[in-house]
């Protein structure tokens, strides 16, 4: 793959090269250089389909990913060349041959295998649930009334609007919200380290079961911004519930997959009980807040 990509560079740089002043190139060499660029992209296509399926599909889809990435920045570098008339190296030329050339890149970083893919999918979920409770702690610790420097009614002296911030109920509620998202962040983390400690793809149960990690993994950053979304105001508790449920069920479900895979020997045993612990105490706490709702 690290030599197609090489290749597919070099061609990207000929015909960039080729098209950058005038006069033009001869048809004969237009040829030669469309038939060059076309097989170093057939290449590139080939050797992605000659990854076998059993070596994992968080890898497969990786490498798919960048190989994608690779055609799709040929092509616009060769839509740029058709569209410029010849005069000189425009800008938008430039620019695309170095999408290329970045693109062809990538495969210096690419996983080598399927532990290292699951690591890679893991530490990009971790990242986002990161972001997500920093914006959520920020609005939080901005006070009482988020919107508190946008609107005020003048003729009461007080905000009209309680739409606009959290009653005191809200922040009840708000508070084990958060410890799920705590949890969240904390169950990441923990799945991370496991996987990088313990990891193997030696065998086709164990790319299956690092697999299972990653998908079931990769649905608690999108959980976590549909709570985090649903808890600003004006906030509707019984959505809050639902989405607090939806996010608990999905963290419960990686914690059960990470315990019964080969990640977890018997000595990680006791932070998994801890984390299903605290998702139960959170979610608890959430339901009885909201029992007025149903």
């Amino acid at each position: 793959l690290g030599q197609t990509f090489k290749v597919t560079s070099q061609e990207a740089t000929k015909l960039s090269l080729a098209f950058s002043s005038p006069p033009p190139s001869s048809v004969e060499d237009c040829r030669k250089l469309s038939e060059d660029v076309q097989n170093a992209i057939l290449a590139v296509a080939t050797v992605y389909y000659w990854l076998p399926k059993g070596q994992g599909t968080t890898l497969r889809k990786m490498v798919r990913d960048a190989t994608t990435e690779v055609v799709e920045g040929m092509i616009q570098l060769t839509e740029t060349i058709l569209s410029a008339p010849l005069e000189s190296l425009s800008q938008e030329q430039l620019i695309s041959t170095g999408g290329v050339w970045e693109a062809c890149e990538q495969v210096s970083n690419l996983p080598r295998d399927n532990q290292a893919a699951v690591a890679s999918a893991l530490a990009a979920c971790l990242g986002v649930v990161k972001d997500a409770l920093e914006e959520m702690e920020r609005a939080l610790v901005e006070g009482q009334d988020p919107y508190s420097d946008i609107m005020e009614d003048e003729e009461l002296g007080f905000r009209g609007n309680r739409d606009t911030y959290w009653s005191e109920a809200d922040r009840k509620l708000l508070s084990s919200c958060m410890g799920l998202m705590k949890a969240s962040k904390a169950c990441l983390k923990k799945v991370l380290g496991v996987v990088k400690a313990y990891g193997k793809a030696d065998s086709p149960e164990q790319i299956a079961q690092l697999d299972d990690l990653a998908d079931i993994a990769n649905e608690i950053s999108p959980s976590v911004d549909e709570l985090a979304l649903s808890m600003y105001p004006p906030m509707n508790q019984l959505a809050v519930r639902l989405n607090a449920a939806k996010l608990a069920s999905v963290l419960k479900k990686v914690l059960e997959i990470t315990k019964t895979s080969h990640v977890c020997p018997p000595s990680e045993e006791g932070w998994v009980q801890f984390l299903t612990g605290a998702v139960d105490h959170n979610m608890n706490k959430i339901k009885n807040f909201t029992q007025g709702q149903l």
